[in-house]
């Protein structure tokens, strides 16, 4: 939590510490809030939420139009401003791009075409807004032999290295250079197919050394990669369009590369409901929903999240597309305690954890959250304790939750604050807990995340306003 009256721009954290710092280059421009009225712990949200497409698939397949000489549709794209911040990014290095109603009610499709680009440097002020910038040296290097960017940002939420990534592109023959902040990356002779073994799962490694060795020359095998759906799903699409990759959804990808060649399929690109935006409602309408529909979505993608609400005792019920919470009153039996460990895919997604942790602060008994991907990502806790949940940080990894605690609204003077994109979230469903009116800022985190939130919440009957 904030003082309502602090500046917002430029303060962060370290992972390792609770002094803020600033940084000149990731100055917050938005300053708009939510200022949310509190359900008093009552559960009335009721009605239908569509799921959007993946972001984090989106932006993959967008940096993947790289790899083609030529116009690449990708259709079902939220409008999140991540997938915004890419499109800025892709017309800087002079690539079209172009945003078109689609044939499915609701949804975007963008056209990207690649076959004009000028320029192999990304924007230094857009990639430290984003992180997800990173993945996209993979497909120029490839494509160009060079590409300079600068140490991607994103949310501040623990260590997150590029190491893989550079690595990867040495073992296949790329020379690197540090210039200040600046990574100028070269293949004068093209890259050379590589074995790489990843030290740990990476999702951004995987998706980028991927895209980068179907136009290698001969073959690279991937090992010890992660297995999220969205990398299965784009490397589907690239395999459409003519791409070699086999082992798709296991931990080791063989691939043939193209020598060079840049495909030129217009197979389009459909993105996939996003797993974690399906979850995050999934949750928020077990703690204040009585009756909630979640649709266009995949529930087996979600299992771990589904198993666990279910252990803890919420109703739920799994078609092949939705999810359905029902019964869902406050006279039921209270929610269990649950412990949750973050794990990668299919285990409990790192994403849901801080949902996961307001939930926990209503679920009768003590749980331990332990997220084993990322250090530093329990800033949202503090703001937690001040609205009265009972919870005990033990180090940067792990936390314990006793509940149910009832929620309050903080101090006068003082506002919630988005830490990053899934701690956002959850001081939402936080504040729409809680008794009282709660302001949340920095917002512009949550809209990298969720398409309108506050105007489908609306829809559920929440009282939510963006000022």
């Amino acid at each position: 939590m904030v003082p309502s009256n602090q500046p917002l721009w430029g303060l962060f954290y370290l992972s390792n510490s609770s002094q803020p710092f600033t940084i000149r280059r990731m100055i917050i421009k938005d300053y708009d809030k939510f200022i949310i009225g509190g359900l008093g712990g009552e559960k009335k949200l009721r009605g239908t939420v569509e799921i959007k497409g993946a972001k984090n698939a989106a932006l993959k397949a967008m940096a993947a139009a790289v790899l083609f000489d030529g116009l690449v549709t990708i259709d079902n794209v939220p409008e999140t401003k991540d997938i915004h911040t890419m499109s800025e990014i892709l017309k800087s290095l002079g690539t079209r791009v172009e945003w078109k109603e689609s044939t499915n009610k609701g949804t975007k499709v963008l056209e990207i075409d690649s076959s004009k680009i000028t320029s192999t440097d990304i924007d230094l002020e857009l990639a430290k807004s984003m992180r997800a910038s990173v993945v996209l040296t993979g497909p120029i290097l490839a494509r160009f032999g060079k590409v300079s960017f600068p140490a991607p940002g994103g949310c501040v939420i623990g260590e997150r290295p590029i190491d893989l990534f550079l690595e990867g592109y040495q073992k296949m023959g790329a020379k690197i250079n540090l210039d200040g902040d600046i990574y100028k990356i070269e293949a004068q002779n093209g890259l050379e197919g590589a074995d790489i073994f990843f030290d740990i799962q990476s999702v951004g490694g995987t998706e980028t050394l991927m895209m980068v060795a179907v136009l290698a020359k001969g073959t690279t095998i991937l090992k010890n990669c992660a297995t999220e759906p969205e990398i299965s799903s784009v490397a589907e699409w690239l395999n459409s369009c003519g791409a070699n990759i086999s082992g798709i959804g296991t931990t080791t990808l063989l691939i043939k590369g193209t020598d060079g060649k840049p495909f030129s399929s217009n197979n389009s690109y459909k993105t996939i409901p996003d797993r974690i935006e399906a979850g995050s409602f999934l949750i928020l309408g077990a703690l204040c929903a009585r009756e909630l529909q979640i649709t266009k979505c995949k529930p087996d993608h979600m299992e771990a999240v589904i198993n666990l609400l279910k252990k803890s005792g919420v109703s739920i019920k799994v078609g092949q597309e939705e999810i359905i919470i029902t019964n869902n009153s406050k006279d039921r039996v209270p929610f269990k305690a649950v412990n949750v460990r973050t794990h990668e895919y299919p285990g409990f997604p790192t994403d849901l954890q801080a949902p996961m942790a307001v939930f926990l602060t209503q679920a009768l008994g003590e749980s331990s959250v332990f997220e084993t991907i990322f250090e530093g990502r329990f800033k949202y806790a503090e703001d937690l304790i001040g609205m009265g949940a009972d919870i005990k940080i033990l180090n940067s990894r792990e936390i314990v939750v006793k509940g149910p605690s009832v929620l309050k609204q903080l101090p006068e003077g003082e506002d919630l604050y988005a830490h990053d994109i899934r701690a956002g979230f959850a001081v939402v469903l936080a504040a729409l807990v809680s008794k009282g009116t709660s302001k949340i800022n920095n917002i512009n985190l949550i809209d990298r995340g969720y398409q309108r939130l506050e105007e489908r919440l609306k829809l559920l009957g929440a009282d939510v306003r963006r000022v």
